[in-house]
């Protein structure tokens, strides 16, 4: 029988290339945020979910926190980037207005999951710094895309008024139909 010694440094370490393996965990984050609250979110939840050890989590995130930030900055630049598009594909006012009322309607209140992900968010900004400002670059970049059709002012009372509506909608028991969000909008805006 032979034996054969094997040193450590000949011996090729294996190690699992995995490059999508952050943004999965902020994915993941989104998830466990939308189905847990904030509250049930945490490092053991968000890597259970994107089925990753838990040492991957303090791997790529210095804290919750950062997590946390991360995941709300990603679905706050989707929800911009519908504000974006919708009142991009507008040509004059009376388009932007529908835009408006599309995006309301369709967008925003027609997601049940982007709902709790918008009212966790403010909540949870409510009490953290780091979520206040990426609550208000929401907000600014929401504003931008209403500036293309009104005034400063106006797209700052408009922005209001849709974040008014849709908390309306996600906590109401008799929410406002399609037809009360279209006479609120025009109401304001004709």
């Amino acid at each position: 029988m032979m034996c054969t010694l094997v040193r450590m440094s000949d011996l090729k370490r294996t190690r699992r290339h995995d490059p999508g393996r952050r943004d999965r965990l902020i994915d993941a984050a989104l998830e466990v945020i939308a189905e847990r609250g904030v509250a049930g979110t945490t490092h053991r939840e968000i890597a259970r979910a994107a089925d990753v050890p838990l040492g991957s989590m303090t791997y790529h995130f210095a804290s919750l926190d950062e997590v946390l930030a991360e995941a709300f900055t990603r679905h706050a630049s989707a929800a911009a980037d519908v504000f974006d598009e919708r009142l991009g594909a507008a040509t004059d006012r009376d388009t932007a207005i529908e835009a408006v009322i599309q995006l309301i309607r369709d967008d925003l209140i027609g997601s049940p999951k982007d709902l709790v992900m918008a009212v966790e968010l403010y909540v949870a900004a409510a009490r953290n710094p780091a979520l206040r400002a990426v609550t208000q670059a929401w907000m600014q970049r929401s504003r931008d895309a209403l500036e293309r059709h009104f005034d400063p002012t106006t797209a700052r009372e408009v922005d209001a008024l849709i974040e008014g509506l849709v908390l309306h909608s996600v906590l109401s028991t008799d929410p406002m139909t399609p037809e009360q969000i279209r006479h609120a909008v025009e109401r304001y805006l004709r």
